[in-house]
Formats: structure tokens, C-alpha cells, sequence
């Protein structure tokens, strides 16, 4: 089955497709870093726009990529959410009315899953089951994978989620946006001695994380001292290095807690060089992870995502409809009854 795959859920208009037998035959991004960064954050308004303009030339650059036509087409993915409601709409709404005009069934995707199984592209890929911490600019997540749409939440960020405190501290720094790979770039450069950063619910009982207090402490840390290069490096070394320890504490008791031996990791903040290093020094476990490219949000992970889920039969309803707020949890498994 060869899949069309539409993301457009933030700030990146992708487009990809997916054959089950061949693999990816097409994989376009365009970031629109660009227009958001004047403003320090994406402008849902205009990402919506953008997204409008972008969609269907990226449409028409991978299938002339993957040098097939559009009746090649056997199945549409498009990003159903969670997401900016209005650049959601847009791909819902050009996915499903191709859908439509091309008479083949369509697939709306949940964001969170197509990241989770974006670790499927690759040839050494993990199998089921398996712990998986889904860290991005909008979630921070531990969950136990039994399976497609069998997922239990063991736990989850009760306020920023890591990739939002990287951009806010980054951006307390005076970092340019998006601020996370910056602050990482940055901290490379930084003294590990000089501050110590404080690991928040590192010693709860719990597998849940709270990120909204270590940015905090960083304000209050730069604001104490003198704001030169030196110290915002120790900053975001302290910073890099308090998140690190928290994500890989957690990662090895949700591994002991459900006595699995593989860890996938998963989303844009799965690509910080330091996370991996410590996650494989640290571990004893197989670890997994996605190329960088698959990290951030693409079509390739939406095309994979739907080709898993409309070649075992199912399909959206004639509708357009898209959910900014949905639990990955609320997810079953195409074969439940």
C-alpha cells in the first residue's frame, strides 16, 4: 500500500510517501523557522497561512520525487492532532479532500503516535514491547509500548514539557529562536562545576516531570550574577545537565518498573548529542532512536503512521475533523474489537 503522508500540525509543512513494500520513496520539509522568529514563538495565524501556501507544491514535489502520479496514491495520512487548531485544519482539509477526489481511503494520525513510531523507518528498528520517552517542544512523555495503539502512560511532564523549557530558557539567554538546539550548542562550551541546578521530582515516587522550576531557577541564577558569555554557557551546561540526569533517572526506573529491556526515544528532543550519550553510557538496555531528520515533525513519521493503520482497515469517516487537545492514550489498537 503506498501512503501520502501531510503533517502541518506547527511550524513545519511536510509531506511524505510511504510504499509498504518499497519503503520511503519521498520525504519533503519546509520550516518556517523564518517567519516565526521575529516574533520569539510560532504565530498560529501565520503558520496557518504558510501552511495553506506550502501544502500542495510540497504535494506535487514528492510525488514527482517518488516518480509516481497522483493515481498512484492507494491511502491519504494527514496530522489529526494535537496541534494548532487552525494549521491542523489545513492539512485535514486537503488530505481528506483528496481523499475524496482520488476515491481512496484517508486516515486521520495522532502527532504524538507518528513520532513514536518514526523509530520504524529505520533498519535497525525496535520490537514491541518497549519503554518510550516522547520528549518534544510540546510533550514530555514515559510510556510502555505493547504494541500499535497499545499504549499505557507511566509518566508525563505536569507543566513545561522539556523541549518548551529548552526554547524559554534558551530565550532568557538571548538565544536566537528555536532556542533549544542553541542552548545545547551553547552548554558545550560550558563549565560543569561552576552551578549546580536542582533535579526536580527526581525523588518522587511517581514517573512524572516538572520542568516550569528549573527554568525559573536559571532566570533567578543569571540574574544573580554577571550576564557575560561565561556565565550564560555554565547556564545552559547547568541547565542541559539538570534536564539530562532528570529524563535518564526516570527512563531507567520506568525500565525496572516494567521489567523491559528496550528504551525508544522519540521527538525533537530526542536529537540533543548529550541525552544520547548519557541515555547509552548509562543504560542497560537496547536503546533506539530515530535520525535526527525523523526527530522533528515530518511527513515521513505521518506517512508511516497512517500506512500502519489503513493497511490493517481502518479509516476516517467521510469528515474533516481535527483534535488539538487528544490523549495518546485514548488510542486503540486497529485490531481491537
Amino acid at each position: 500500500m503506498r501512503v501520502l503522508g501531510i503533517e502541518t500540525s506547527c511550524d513545519e509543512t511536510a509531506v511524505a510517501i510511504y510504499d509498504g513494500d518499497r519503503g520511503l520513496l519521498a520525504h519533503q520539509v519546509y520550516s518556517q523557522i523564518d517567519i516565526h522568529r521575529e516574533w520569539g514563538g510560532v504565530v498560529p495565524e501565520l503558520a496557518s497561512r504558510d501552511h495553506i501556501r506550502k501544502t500542495l507544491p510540497l504535494i506535487q514535489l514528492a510525488l514527482k520525487n517518488a516518480n509516481c502520479d497522483k493515481k498512484d496514491i492507494q491511502g491519504i495520512a494527514y496530522t489529526k492532532g494535537p496541534g494548532l487548531i487552525g494549521a491542523l485544519m489545513v492539512g485535514a482539509s486537503i488530505g481528506r479532500s483528496l481523499s475524496y477526489a482520488l476515491n481512496i481511503p484517508a486516515i486521520g494520525v495522532h502527532h504524538m503516535e507518528a513520532h513514536l513510531l518514526a523509530v520504524m523507518l529505520e533498519e535497525n528498528k525496535p520490537k514491541f514491547p518497549f519503554v518510550a520517552l516522547l520528549v518534544s517542544g510540546g510533550h514530555t512523555l514515559l510510556l510502555e509500548v505493547k504494541g500499535l495503539g497499545k499504549y499505557r502512560l507511566l509518566g508525563e511532564s505536569l507543566d513545561d514539557a522539556v523541549g518548551e523549557a529548552f526554547d524559554k530558557t534558551a530565550k532568557l539567554l538571548g538565544l536566537p529562536y528555536p532556542g533549544g538546539p542553541h542552548l545545547a550548542k551553547l552548554a558545550e562550551q560550558g563549565d560543569a562545576l561552576r552551578f549546580l541546578f536542582p533535579r526536580p521530582m527526581l525523588h518522587s515516587k511517581d514517573l512524572n516531570f516538572s520542568f516550569s522550576g528549573l527554568k525559573t531557577h536559571a532566570m533567578q541564577v543569571f540574574q544573580q550574577h554577571e550576564q557575560n558569555a561565561k556565565t550564560k554557557a555554565d547556564i545552559a551546561r547547568a541547565f542541559e545537565d539538570a534536564v539530562v540526569e532528570t529524563l535518564v533517572t526516570k527512563c531507567r526506573r520506568a525500565l525496572e518498573l516494567t521489567g523491559l529491556n528496550k528504551l525508544v526515544m522519540v521527538g525533537g528532543v530526542s536529537a540533543n548529542k548529550k541525552l544520547r550519550e548519557t541515555i547509552k553510557q548509562s543504560l542497560v538496555a537496547e536503546v533506539f532512536y530515530p535520525r535526527p531528520e525523523y526527530c522533528t515533525d515530518n511527513g515521513a513519521m505521518v506517512a508511516y503512521a497512517g500506512w500502519s493503520r489503513l493497511s490493517a482497515g481502518q479509516h476516517e469517516d467521510l469528515i474533516i475533523e481535527v483534535k488539538p487537545r487528544w490523549s495518546i492514550t485514548t488510542l486503540t489498537s486497529p485490531n481491537a474489537k
